[in-house]
């Protein structure tokens, strides 16, 4: 069943709220110990058990209306500083999780925040997360990059008003 997407007026907020949470639910249900900590650069503490890592997670997001799928996701270049200056606070390796809901799929990518600077240099104001098709399949490829893709279907929901 298709629906059209009507967003509410905090729908910004709640995304980032979802996403978080989201992100730190995936970690716990695979074994990583994690906290959400709600501070200035990163949105997780996780202990990785397949490196053994600490780390210090920003959770970036977005939720795209149809007709905007491929559209990239920016990332502001102080979030480069504040990630930086928490992780060296908590001593933890600085990591992103990129969060984007599009059609009919959530894609969550987690990457070394070093490695998306490597291949997204910083621009005068941010970095752009690609979301073409092009570049998802060049993502699905990369070690470097933690991919969770999930599909979803609505299967009964409220008629339009007419």
């Amino acid at each position: 069943m298709k629906i059209k997407i009507s967003k509410s007026s905090r729908h910004s907020k709640i995304t980032g709220d979802a996403a978080e949470r989201f992100v730190l639910y995936w970690l716990s249900k695979n074994g990583f110990e994690c906290a959400y900590v709600d501070h200035t650069g990163i949105d997780i503490i996780a202990r990785n058990p397949h490196t053994d890592e600490v780390m210090g997670i920003s959770v970036k997001s977005r939720s795209r209306n149809e007709g905007t799928e491929g559209t990239y996701l920016s990332i502001p270049n102080d979030n480069i500083e504040k990630i930086n200056a928490a992780c060296k606070a908590f001593g933890c390796i600085p990591y992103f999780a990129i969060v984007v809901d599009e059609e009919s799929k959530i894609y969550i990518f987690i990457l070394k925040k070093d490695y998306l600077e490597k291949i997204f240099p910083q621009g005068q104001t941010s970095i752009g997360w690609k979301m073409s098709k092009n570049y998802l399949e060049k993502y699905k490829v990369d070690k470097n990059i933690k991919i969770i893709e999930l599909h979803y279907d609505v299967l009964n929901w409220w008629k339009e008003r007419q």
